[in-house]
This record gives structure tokens, sequence and C-alpha cells, in this order.
């Protein structure tokens, strides 16, 4: 028996060797980069300790990044789970043509962040977007939609819910197929009404569901990085960088690596942390529901 636990143990072997590769390796490797004054590319660098850390608390730039992140991880998760669970309701029933209702809504999650950025980007653009060109058949003028923060902020997320919006749609959809019938003729023979069923049979039975769309969009919502670049390149100013989007222009624009880097660790941290909690708050619930 133990020499079979040794050989199950080497199974573990890649899996750490992966984590150490791509996990621990860059994570301490941006750590020790955010302790020098470097920009990217010299030999020349310069151990400066927490001043980049310090910096940034100092940062306005930082506290408006945070803040679209904030938005563009929670604001866009909460959305995508209402619209998701809403759809994958709608298409869970039996109605012609609910295949290519699941196609047309899914699809969009299928495409790279940055192609369709620049899709909605031509979209929204003030000089002959689609949008503007709509308006002007009616004799309105047109709208600079993105030259404004807070709108660019609601275009991007709402470009980041359509895109989605299919992922949890096909998540919610997997978990209420596997919902026994059972439960819901035995509600009805109890007379129990369409809310009620819905609040006591289906939402507790799609708890798993919830937890994992909950956790792929809020996650992918607090890295979001291709669809600013593609659609604001963090503008108007700085109105609509999220951490990463600045990450990347502090880094390759301003060549201040060191700072990249400081930044790069907090982002590390924040996910982790917010990850840790929410998992935490879903399995004390889950434990509520058992």
């Amino acid at each position: 028996m133990n020499k079979i636990q040794k050989r199950m143990d080497l199974f573990y072997i890649p899996a750490l060797l992966f984590l150490i590769l791509f996990v621990a390796y860059p994570l301490g490797n941006a750590f020790r980069v955010s302790l020098l004054k470097w920009n990217g590319y010299s030999t020349h660098k310069t151990f400066v300790g927490i001043q980049n850390y310090i910096r940034m608390v100092a940062d306005p730039t930082f506290w408006v990044s945070f803040r679209n992140t904030c938005l563009y991880g929670f604001g866009s998760t909460l959305f995508q789970q209402i619209l998701g669970l809403l759809l994958a309701l709608f298409v869970n029933s039996k109605i012609k043509g609910r295949n290519l209702i699941r196609t047309i809504v899914y699809l969009p999650a299928m495409m790279s962040g940055l192609v369709m950025g620049y899709i909605q980007y031509f979209f929204f653009q003030y000089d002959k977007g689609v949008l503007n060109e709509i308006i002007s058949w009616f004799g309105f003028a047109p709208v600079d939609w993105m030259g404004q923060g807070s709108r660019a902020v609601a275009i991007i997320i709402f470009v980041n819910v359509w895109q989605f919006t299919g992922l949890s749609m096909i998540i919610y959809l997997a978990g209420l197929q596997n919902v026994s019938a059972a439960y819901y003729e035995a509600a009805e023979i109890d007379g129990a009404n369409s809310m009620q069923i819905f609040k006591y049979i289906t939402l507790p039975s799609l708890y798993p569901s919830i937890v994992s769309s909950t956790m792929f969009n809020l996650i992918g919502g607090l890295k979001l990085f291709d669809v600013i670049q593609a659609m604001t390149g963090g503008g108007p100013g700085n109105a609509s960088h999220s951490l990463s989007s600045y990450l990347t222009r502090e880094y390759f624009g301003a060549e201040k690596a060191g700072y990249a880097g400081a930044l790069g660790v907090f982002i590390f941290v924040f996910i982790m942390l917010v990850s840790y909690c929410i998992n935490t708050a879903f399995r004390k619930g889950g434990e509520r529901l058992s």
C-alpha cells in the first residue's frame, strides 16, 4: 500500500513543477524587480527598497485604476450572473430555435478580448462610428462616446458583460439540466408556484454553478486588459485604466519596470485575497444549504 501511495505521489510532480515555473518564479521575479529602479532593459539597476510601493499609494492614477478594476470585476460579474441565469432559464425551456440562441449568445466568448475590443471600437468611435451613423439618420449630433471617463468605463463594462454572459449561460444551463425532474413534479403536486419552485429547488440546485460562474467572471474582470487596450488605451487621460492596463503603460510606455513590478505584485495579492474571501463566503453558504 505504501509503495502504491508513493507512486501516486509522483503524479503531483508535473503539477508542482508547473506551479513553480509559471507562478512562483514569475511572482518572485516581479517582487525582485519591484524593489529596483530600472527601465526594463538597461544593465543599470538601483535598489530602492519599498519606494515603488510608497509611490503606488501616493499615485492618483493607481487609485483610479484600482477603482476601475473593481468596477470591471464586480460590476461585470453581477450583470453576467443575472443575464446568464435568465438566458439559461430561457433556452432551457422547450422553444424553437433554442440551439441557435445558445450559439449566438455564446459566440462572443469564443473571440479574443482584443478582437472584441477592436470590433466595439468601430461601433463607439466618434468619427464614422456605427452608433453615430445611426443617430445621424434621425438628425442628432454625433456623440463622443468614449470622450468622458465614466462613460468609457461604463462602455467597457458593457462590452465585457456582453462578451462573457454566454459563458455564464452555458455554466447555468449545465446546472439546470442536472436538476432531477422528480423535484419539480413533487413541488407541483404539493401546489408550489413558479417563484417557490425557483427559490427552493432551482436556485439551491444551481449553487455549484453559481460558484463556478462567479469565480470565472470575477477573476477575468479583475484582470481585464485587452478590451481596454483596444477601445480606449486607458483614456481619456487615465480615466479608464485598469490595474493591468496601467501596469503595461508603466512598463512599456513609461519604462518604469520597478514600479510596474510593484503594480504586478499588488494585482496578484489583491486577486488572491478577493478569490479567497469569495470562496470562503461560498463555502459557508454551501454548508448552510446542506
